[in-house]
């Protein structure tokens, strides 16, 4: 005996039955009222992808050096991009990395929204500046990466438009796993019966209309799994309602990411006259509130020193401080390929480093969640990982578009305005009453925990129940006029 579609979506006396028919409503009504969102944030999201490739290509003027040769010392440079903006204080800088590129010199402007600054791009040979650009967050991004952000994760639509984010984040996994445990399932049972046409990973051959579309959907769907739910549980770290859950959850179980120490000891030898800055961590977002005037400009080539000889490689980000009992912060950038992101804080008058952050002492949650973000952003493996989430999104939005097919071509063929059917209602009566409450207590939690999937998903069980009875008082009648008849 062969098994159809069909039979994947009825009610199946036994436990495993009533399982799958419970999974399968669950995963037709997510995919069908949360589609739209996932699909907006799979499109936004492929965009989101190639960003850095873009950056570098849109704003090649400013990031490329226009002249070769040895560069200036670090307070030369400064001091030009101060020249520029003289309005301004200098916050941080991101000293050029390689010979070609440009000195990032970043300036407090009130002017820009909220974690931006103002960077004047600086020829480290010749100080000459190349251009302003605003800057957006620890990644540095610039206007066509932050722009493109902001469509991906709130459609600039402010803290209201994140919400749809967030509720796509918050049904992706579940969604992924609900249709990879249903894919897994049927094969198994199509194996079990002895059908030659069982397929996991590869879509079956020769086979057409509906049950075509499923095998795309679901081959498709198996093969990106994983990397639907690596996108959930990054993007629900950044999210507004599930991200607060996180943050306390991993302050609770001391899974937080480590920041190095600005305080001193005691005042500093600072020399004469010397003015003060602002200073910030490796990967905070830098703070507007300084006084014009406060950058100790004269002191960046020992703090650089200092941290390369403590151990600091690679592209870093100086932060400046913003008083004199406060020390510089030298911290690697995250840049592709560089898997760590160390640390240490510089006490300028004396070159002693005063406070360390190693990322082989991290704890393993602020490791995963380190290298998940920049995995999510594509800036981990550079420009495969780019491709990678491009292909991943696109994959996602032919998976969407399969599902929505699916259900167009399961509809009614007569009636007018006929849509899909549903799965069958009434799975979760059909299991054992301990498993029922198995399965009502971990939506709680889980709801509680993701309010927006809790919340969503309380609404969908309340217009189930009240489209069944309402279904059930149409019956009725014609029932009670059958009798009658008979």
């Amino acid at each position: 005996m062969s098994i159809t579609e069909t039979e994947t979506v009825a009610s199946i006396t036994g436990p495993t039955g009533a399982h799958r028919s419970l999974l399968m409503r669950l995963h037709f009504y997510a995919g069908v009222l949360v589609g739209p969102f996932l699909l907006i944030a799979a499109v936004t999201g492929g965009l989101y992808a190639i960003a850095p490739t873009l950056e570098q290509w849109s704003y090649r003027d400013q990031l490329r050096a226009q002249t070769d040769g040895p560069a200036l010392p670090l307070p030369d440079q400064v001091r030009a991009a101060q020249q520029v903006r003289p309005d301004l204080v200098a916050v941080a800088v991101r000293p050029a990395a390689a010979a070609g590129q440009t000195t990032r010199v970043m300036f407090a402007d009130p002017s820009l929204g909220e974690s931006q600054t103002l960077a004047v791009f600086v020829d480290p040979a010749t100080a000459r500046s190349q251009g302003t650009l605003a800057v957006y967050g620890s990644s540095g991004a610039l206007p066509v990466r932050t722009w493109l952000d902001n469509l991906h994760r709130s459609l600039h639509l402010g803290e209201p438009g994140r919400l749809y984010s967030e509720l796509a984040a918050s049904w992706l996994w579940v969604v992924a796993l609900g249709g990879l445990w249903l894919w897994v399932a049927r094969y198994r049972r199509m194996r079990a019966t002895g059908a030659s046409s069982a397929r996991l990973l590869s879509v079956q051959r020769g086979a057409t209309g509906r049950r075509r579309t499923l095998n795309w959907h679901g081959v498709l769907g198996i093969w990106i799994a994983v990397g639907l739910v690596m996108l959930s549980a990054t993007g629900l770290t950044w999210s507004a309602y599930a991200g607060a859950n996180v943050d306390a959850l991993r302050a609770a179980l001391s899974w937080t990411t480590p920041t190095v120490s600005t305080a001193l000891a005691g005042p500093p030898a600072a020399p004469a006259g010397a003015p003060a800055g602002h200073g910030h961590g490796p990967a905070p977002e830098p703070a507007v509130s300084v006084t014009p005037g406060a950058v100790r400009v004269a002191e960046l080539d020992t703090v650089v020193a200092a941290a390369r000889r403590a151990g600091i490689g690679g592209a870093v980000e100086v932060g400046m401080p913003a008083d004199a009992q406060s020390a510089f912060t030298v911290g690697q950038i995250r840049a592709p390929w560089v898997m760590s992101n160390n640390s240490v804080a510089v006490d300028p008058a004396t070159g002693e480093i005063t406070d360390v952050s190693w990322f082989a002492d991290w704890p393993l949650a602020a490791k995963l969640a380190a290298w998940g973000i920049q995995l999510h952003m594509g800036t981990l493996f550079g420009l495969p990982n780019q491709l990678a989430l491009l292909g991943l999104a696109a994959a996602l939005t032919a998976v969407i578009v399969a599902g929505y097919r699916m259900w167009w071509q399961r509809r009614p063929t007569r009636g007018p305005g006929a849509v899909g059917r549903p799965p069958r209602r009434g799975a979760l009566s059909t299991l054992a009453p301990a498993t029922a409450v198995a399965v009502l207590a971990v939506a709680a939690v889980v709801g509680w925990f993701v309010p927006l999937l809790g919340i969503s998903l309380a609404g969908f069980v309340a217009v189930d129940v009240a489209a069944g009875v309402l279904a059930g008082r149409r019956r009725r009648p014609d029932l009670d006029s059958a009798g009658t008849g008979g």
